[in-house]
């Protein structure tokens, strides 16, 4: 039999998040969070932009995080499930909120370290490391409250406490970390990514720039808390990958998606090389940015990161001319329709090259090991009369994907694995919905909250466990 192109230790498996899988939002002591404020249906985005202040629950609206998909309960199940599959790795985050309620308290919830400590043993049963995300899209509402948030510099020190106990915590059981998830989305979702709310006056690009740079010391002092620590630990950055492609040849539609391109990289050029990007200056000085730093800052972020991850669903298009009202709002990350790919449901283009180009381009720049952390096809499911899903789409999409990472390997690039994104089907981040579905799991509950939560293998299930048993070489 001919060798398989991905490594022999190569890791496979599946990604979710605390805020989109776990729900019992007040269980085990745990705090509210960011997420739990947003609500789904029309005034969710308004309230995910910072636009809309939202510091209370409101009795007329449903909120998708506070029962999600109950894995707080059913996680031994799912791994099990995951399990069945042939998982080798299992990306999932803590929710801050568990271990720290408030954010800013000096001892940590031991129901919350004892959650945690089962489910990650859980994973050691079956063989399967996890790969665990510090901060996932959810930030202790008493930071935002009291502190403002990342705007403030007192949450390096609560964001590095909280990364100690854990990595101290979880010792043994967790070697694979990553600091903050899609670190870049701060610029387009803020207070999704980052519990920032916007005043009438602020500089908008000011805050988000110097909540950026609390984030990327915070990022680089745990870096070098985890590998004091446990030697042995490992830690990545998180950006929300796909490149922009420009949308013409004309000149200034190239140099319009090079500087697309690099609004997204800023975070990976600082967490990967250790130092802000000479094109920082003039970018700070063109928006009236002045960021605030304290000496020793620069540092600080020479504590680089050991892997790069990345999430890769589709890549985008830019040009000179572009603005809200040509742009696809289907993502978060604004951008023009590619009229030579295929959209999803949802309007992602379907580009499989593109995640190969992407993979290209990110090792030439940083050096470091890539780690696929979510790819995958938001997509409406239908159970048939016989109770099975037939996610053929999901298939289509998934195997060309895994052969665009496999000639990235052949292209010399080091990849130590691929988690693909909601591999139990869980609340979709950008929508809220339920029917916006990515597992190999379905999971029996609607966009309102009702159904019975029971799970069930969809056809993918089948063919994924084929694909891990195969090292990647069957994908038929």
């Amino acid at each position: 039999m001919a060798e398989s192109i991905f490594p022999a230790d190569f890791l496979w498996g599946g990604a979710i998040a605390a805020n989109q899988a776990e729900g019992a939002y007040l269980e085990g002591g745990k705090g509210i969070t960011t997420v739990d404020m947003i609500p789904h249906g029309k005034d969710r985005m308004a309230v995910k932009l910072g636009v809309e202040k939202r510091f209370a629950l409101r009795d007329d609206e449903f909120y998708p995080s506070h029962g999600a998909i109950d894995f707080y309960h059913r996680y031994k199940e799912d791994i099990a499930l995951m399990a069945e599959m042939g998982f080798t790795v299992f990306r999932t985050s803590i929710a801050w909120s568990r271990i720290f309620p408030n954010g800013d308290e000096q001892q940590p919830n031991a129901a919350g370290i004892a959650f945690y400590r089962d489910l990650f043993s859980e994973c050691k049963k079956y063989g399967i490391e996890p790969l665990v995300t510090l901060c996932h899209f959810d930030v202790p509402m008493h930071l935002v409250r009291e502190y403002g948030s990342w705007r403030s510099r007192k949450m390096v020190e609560f964001f590095t406490h909280y990364a100690r106990t854990c990595f101290e915590a979880f010792d043994g059981l967790v070697k694979y970390w990553l600091t903050f998830n899609e670190i870049n989305i701060m610029l387009h979702s803020p207070f999704s990514g980052a519990g920032l709310v916007f005043e009438k006056d602020d500089n908008k690009e000011q805050v988000k720039y110097q909540a950026a740079h609390h984030e990327l010391v915070a990022s680089a002092l745990a870096t070098k808390i985890a590998h004091e620590v446990n030697p042995e630990n490992q830690v990545g950055c998180m950006l929300a990958g796909g490149n922009f492609y420009p949308y013409s040849c004309r000149p200034e539609d190239v140099w319009a998606a090079l500087e697309k391109d690099r609004e997204n990289l800023f975070f990976i050029d600082v967490q990967a090389r250790g130092a802000y990007p000479s094109y920082a200056r003039r970018l700070f000085k063109e928006k009236g940015i002045v960021v605030e730093m304290e000496p020793g800052d620069s540092d600080i972020l020479k504590d680089t990161v050991d892997f790069v991850s990345f999430s890769y669903y589709a890549s985008r298009c830019a040009s000179a001319d572009m603005n809200d009202n040509n742009s696809n709002a289907a993502n978060i990350v604004k951008s023009l329709k590619n009229p030579y790919i295929e959209a999803s449901e949802w309007g992602w283009g379907i580009d499989p090259l593109g995640l190969r180009i992407t993979m290209n381009m990110m090792y030439d720049r940083y050096q470091k090991p890539l780690f696929l952390v979510e790819n995958g096809l938001g997509a409406k499911d239908v159970v048939n009369e016989k109770g099975e899903i037939n996610d053929d789409y999901r298939i289509s999409y998934l195997r060309e994907h895994i052969k665009a990472m496999g000639e990235a390997i052949e292209d010399g690039i080091p990849v130590m694995g691929y988690t693909s994104w909601g591999c139990i089907d869980l609340v979709s981040a950008s929508t809220g919905e339920m029917s916006k579905r990515y597992g190999f799991v379905y999971v029996d509950r609607d966009d309102q909250g009702n159904g019975t939560l029971a799970r069930t293998r969809k056809k993918s299930f089948h063919w994924y466990k084929k694909v891990i048993a195969s090292n990647g070489m069957d994908l038929d």
